[in-house]
């Protein structure tokens, strides 16, 4: 199982290149999953199902099943945020997993840059950036860089760069 990161700002379009980049790669004959930070809390629960009910009122756990998915929904409630490890160990293998978000990890990461965004570029000051994204041209970075619709060029870039789950682990632990 390998991982690599897509980060950027708010707004640089993870989304929207993910959306194009997961077919592109399964098309390769790639087993791919995703894993996404929110900022903030989020619910993919309904009020007034029996699961978020659940959840509601105390269980740490809900597990709700049917023949065609499982969603699995824990509650941290005092406990401390997980990290990006402990989140990575919960998944299935797959071949490659693309990790939305958690740009200030140390994993390897192509970086989405929306000139229009008015945000800094992340690349200079993050060493962990293997390729840029781009509406425009970073002539003073030596990183490989494609157009935001280049998207055969990009699911390059997510295979060359990513690394092997093992190794990332390995360097989380010292």
């Amino acid at each position: 199982m390998r991982l690599i990161g897509i980060t950027g700002w708010s707004g640089a379009g993870k989304t929207t290149l993910l959306a194009k980049l997961i077919p592109e790669l399964t098309g390769r004959g790639l087993k791919v999953s995703t894993l996404k930070h929110a900022h903030h809390g989020f619910d993919v629960d309904q009020p007034g199902k029996d699961s978020h009910i659940h959840r509601v009122v105390g269980a740490t756990e809900t597990l709700i099943a049917s023949a065609k998915r499982f969603a699995l929904m824990r509650e941290l409630r005092e406990e401390t945020e997980w990290t990006l490890s402990q989140l990575l160990a919960k998944l299935s293998p797959v071949d490659l997993v693309l990790v939305e978000g958690f740009k200030r990890e140390t994993h390897p990461k192509i970086e989405i840059f929306r000139q229009a965004n008015g945000r800094p570029a992340l690349h200079p000051h993050d060493p962990f950036i293997r390729a840029i994204v781009t509406d425009c041209v970073f002539p003073q970075s030596a990183l490989p860089q494609a157009g935001l619709e280049a998207v055969s060029e990009i699911a390059d870039f997510a295979v060359r760069y990513s690394i092997p789950l093992s190794d990332y682990q390995r360097s989380k632990r010292g």
